[in-house]
């Protein structure tokens, strides 16, 4: 008998051109790259540039230029996401024709006022997990037919999950498989504590959710390993694998780089980027040193 070769693991880090790389980047790419090379793996670089706004190919030249002054090398072509609208598209149709989508209309600054006259008489919000108040019901109880009256007029709307009737239509309960810092082991997965999750919005044909899901799937990632700020939202992606019919990769969420406030580091705070470092002289081992490797 022909034994059937076993396919490579495949290990990415993806970062998100809309600011310069920082120590938190630095960590997560060494982690994926030595994990990598230590399973005999196939390493990727994908490029998450959905958010068309902030995204700029200054930055992205400048990530390119962060990790080959790291000597961290990937397998070309880089995916990237803004080349794949028309994927993550067609996966918000598979959803929404499953009847597990629904268009929302309220804009941020009206949840902002539902939320506060909630609380101002006493009613706590309900929030998820990064502390964000869950979207309100009004536009998922919104009868069909003023939904088709509000699209027809080319009202501005996102697209979110209907989290109770994605719910049942998996029917079971949820789980992934974890090996990073903190819990370890199988980790049940609580998606319902996120709400009505957003799947594109008027200025994003996609969400960081349905994009990274689909990405890993087509990319055949079998590894994923990333922030541990994003440990929670692992429920939610095992919930739209499910949905969509995608594989799970095993998860390995790693510490982050904190300031001296305790804070993780940011771009939209403009935390010292790598090519900052580099300016002042430190080299690559400074680096490894800096982030505890």
């Amino acid at each position: 008998m022909t034994a059937i070769p076993r396919q490579k693991p495949v290990f990415r880090f993806a970062p998100s051109p809309n600011g310069p790389l920082h120590l938190g980047h630095a960590l997560s790419a060494f982690l994926n790259r030595d994990m990598a090379a230590s399973a005999g793996a196939r390493f990727l670089l994908r490029i998450e540039d959905i958010d068309l706004t902030r995204c700029t190919p200054e930055f992205e030249a400048g990530i390119y230029a962060d990790l080959e002054w790291l000597a961290i090398d990937w397998e070309r072509p880089v995916r990237r996401q803004s080349e794949h609208f028309a994927e993550y598209q067609s996966a918000l149709d598979r959803l929404v024709d499953l009847g597990l989508a629904y268009p929302a209309f309220m804009t941020r600054g009206e949840i902002k006022t539902r939320v506060a006259a909630a609380e101002a008489n006493g009613t706590p919000w309900p929030r998820d997990p990064d502390g964000s108040p869950l979207y309100p019901p009004d536009d998922r109880q919104r009868a069909d037919f003023d939904r088709r009256q509000l699209l027809a007029s080319g009202v501005k709307h996102a697209w979110r999950l209907d989290m109770s009737k994605a719910l049942e239509a998996v029917g079971e309960a949820l789980f992934w498989e974890e090996t990073g810092y903190g819990d370890r082991g199988t980790i049940a997965a609580n998606p319902g504590a996120w709400g009505d999750v957003v799947l594109s919005r008027s200025d994003a044909p996609s969400s960081y959710h349905v994009s990274v899901v689909l990405d890993d799937a087509l990319q055949g990632i079998t590894h994923v390993v990333r922030g541990l700020d994003l440990f929670h939202s692992t429920s939610v992606h095992r919930l739209l694998q499910t949905l969509l019919g995608l594989p799970a990769p095993v998860y390995h969420h790693h510490r982050l780089i904190t300031d001296e406030d305790g804070r993780k580091l940011s771009k939209s705070r403009s935390d010292t980027g790598l090519c900052e470092l580099r300016d002042r002289g430190l080299s690559p081992a400074d680096i490894r040193h800096l982030v505890g490797l």
